[in-house]
């Protein structure tokens, strides 16, 4: 399957679910899974390292890669269950993302749904363009970068090249959780997301997931094991005008996160009613 049959599937059937297929060998050696799914992910890195320092990297590069993910994710032992897509095709972007993050996978999948429909980028830490290889990679998508240590230049930052860029054509992914976490916590889940949309005047588009297939790790955190046998979640919701009041968005995005997390067998800390 190439990205313009993948983009054709999500485009008309607004879902995409992965084959069934028994992958013994994965199920019955998770550590070979394990070692098989980092290896190739790393020469998938490699690769698009290479095209991105020589100025050849662009969008459907970065989507093609970020199939190539997926597939890689398949053949280790996990399977995709992404939905919820005729909201956003039917009105075709560009779109704030607001997602829960739970690990490294959700960054490197959502480019090839998103890119789909619009050209797309990320809200991201700064320290993550200097990482050797990824780094190259992250700096050709156009990221919106942010410290997190001062929270008033993060928001101008946000703002102004958040706006720049939905003005041309792009869509933004934002992840509002202040570190990547298996338990979705809807109190430490704050509204930039929101604020961002209003300012550029597009909708909001809630994106709940579940991609504990690959584990944290517990010395370095983008590098623990994989589960083989479980599903990967990713679900869109319909986008949300931004005509309504903010504290009203933000509220719909959070339980619909909680409510399908809740659904999938995920953690969650509600907030208070």
């Amino acid at each position: 399957m190439d990205i313009e049959k993948f983009w054709g599937i999500i485009k008309t059937d607004f879902e995409y679910q992965s084959p069934v297929r028994t992958c013994l060998l994965a199920k019955n050696f998770p550590g070979w899974a394990t070692f098989t799914y980092y290896l190739k992910l790393l020469q998938r890195i490699i690769i698009d390292s290479k095209a991105a320092d020589i100025g050849e990297y662009d969008y459907k590069r970065w989507a093609i890669g970020s199939l190539d993910i997926l597939k890689n994710i398949e053949s280790s032992g996990g399977s995709f269950s992404i939905s919820g897509l005729q909201g956003v095709s039917m009105h075709g972007g560009p779109f704030v993302y607001i997602s829960n993050h739970m690990s490294m996978i959700d960054t490197f999948i959502l480019p090839s749904i998103t890119t789909a429909f619009t050209k797309a980028t990320f809200v991201l830490k700064d320290e993550l363009l200097r990482y050797p290889v990824f780094g190259k990679i992250l700096k050709a998508i156009n990221p919106i970068s942010v410290t997190r240590t001062n929270p008033r230049e993060d928001l101008k930052t946000v703002f102004n090249r958040g706006c720049d860029l939905i003005a041309n054509g792009y869509s933004v992914i934002i992840f509002p959780q202040t570190t990547r976490s298996t338990i979705f916590d809807a109190t430490s889940f704050n509204s930039l997301g929101v604020k961002l949309a209003r300012r550029a005047m597009v909708p909001v588009v809630p994106v709940a997931l579940k991609t504990d297939f690959q584990r944290n790790g517990r010395i370095v955190k983008d590098v623990g094991m994989v589960n083989p046998g479980k599903t990967l979640y990713f679900k869109f919701g319909d986008p949300i005008p931004i005509e309504e009041k903010p504290q009203v968005v933000h509220r719909k995005v959070v339980q619909f996160i909680s409510n399908n997390l809740s659904e999938w067998g995920g953690k969650v800390v509600r907030e208070p009613s």
